[in-house]
């Protein structure tokens, strides 16, 4: 799933390119991507997130894993410009993570005054005003909510640790394979927090409100049978049939017809929220637009 051309920037092109929320972190700006062309989501070390395109996948590869890919707010500026700059010819998005781990969670040096070099500290944004403040959680949710849109599927490639943000980033996707090694966890409660970047909701749809809770409140970890059984994974192999299973998966989705799939996620992700009869009516609508576009030529 890897692209055949890489663009490798140098720290002084990195650091004139965008910042996003002042000290936030610096992003590329990604433009168009060719069906071939890799990218890293930005210079610094300490975002840490690459991006590939291979005809109609492209892969998010959180991409350090000396840290095990911890998470940091240049990590969800770089997120979100990828949903932003996501090619058009793209309709599968696997997330992975370099290394042992799919991604840790937060990088603890934000809870230190100094924070992450050249990034802002939980300090220093906790001095911010309501709304400051409220929109840069948005800005970092922003990071998450795009693998949901329904004119692509997004896969999560999980191996060994997903805590916290990791959690979350694996709970934003449609899917999720795991490897044996698995290890879920909401660490944000036990370390004074709560989960913001829209893992709450995908949880307690998942798992029901009782299992959310039990699973937020007390931190605990939840391996690959377990995983499966709660339905938070569809399928758990060992670690070396990771990738081989993502691309299988990806593969059988990108056999059904694109605009029949867009229409059909697309009424699923709109379903829990519908009565039965609002459902019915959705239903008719996008049928009626899918005959007519199959058949109003002949």
């Amino acid at each position: 799933m890897r692209g055949d051309a890489r663009l490798d920037r140098t720290q002084e092109q990195a650091m004139a390119e965008t910042a996003v929320g002042g000290s936030g972190g610096l992003v590329h700006e990604v433009g168009d991507l060719s069906a071939t062309e890799t990218i890293s989501a930005a210079a610094p070390a300490e975002v840490g997130v690459r991006f590939e395109v291979d005809g109609e996948i492209a892969t998010v590869t959180l991409n350090r894993p000396g840290r095990r890919n911890a998470q940091t707010f240049a990590t969800w500026a770089a997120l979100a410009r990828m949903g932003d700059t996501l090619p058009d010819q793209v309709r599968v998005v696997v997330v992975r993570g370099e290394g042992p781990s799919f991604s840790a969670g937060l990088d603890l040096r934000m809870f230190t005054p100094e924070g992450v070099p050249g990034q802002e500290s939980f300090a220093t944004v906790a001095a911010l005003d309501d709304g400051a403040f409220e929109r840069r959680i948005e800005e970092a949710q922003r990071g998450f909510l795009w693998l949901r849109r329904p004119d692509i599927v997004s896969i999560a490639a999980v191996q060994g640790h997903a805590i916290g943000a990791g959690f979350q980033l694996a709970l934003a996707c449609d899917l999720r394979i795991v490897a044996d090694d698995v290890q879920f966890c909401m660490k944000e409660p036990a370390l004074g927090l709560v989960p913001d970047l829209t893992g709450t909701k995908p949880l307690v749809e998942i798992v029901g409100v009782s299992r959310a809770i039990e699973l937020c409140l007390t931190a605990r970890r939840v391996g690959a049978d377990e995983a499966l059984q709660l339905r938070l994974a569809e399928m758990a192999v060992p670690p070396e049939e990771l990738d081989q299973a993502v691309a299988d998966l990806a593969a059988a989705l990108l056999a059904t017809d694109r605009a029949a799939a867009t229409a059909t996620k697309r009424l699923l992700r709109a379903a829990p929220g519908r009565t039965l009869e609002e459902q019915a009516a959705a239903e008719r609508a996008e049928q009626v637009a899918r005959i007519r576009a199959l058949f109003a030529s002949s």
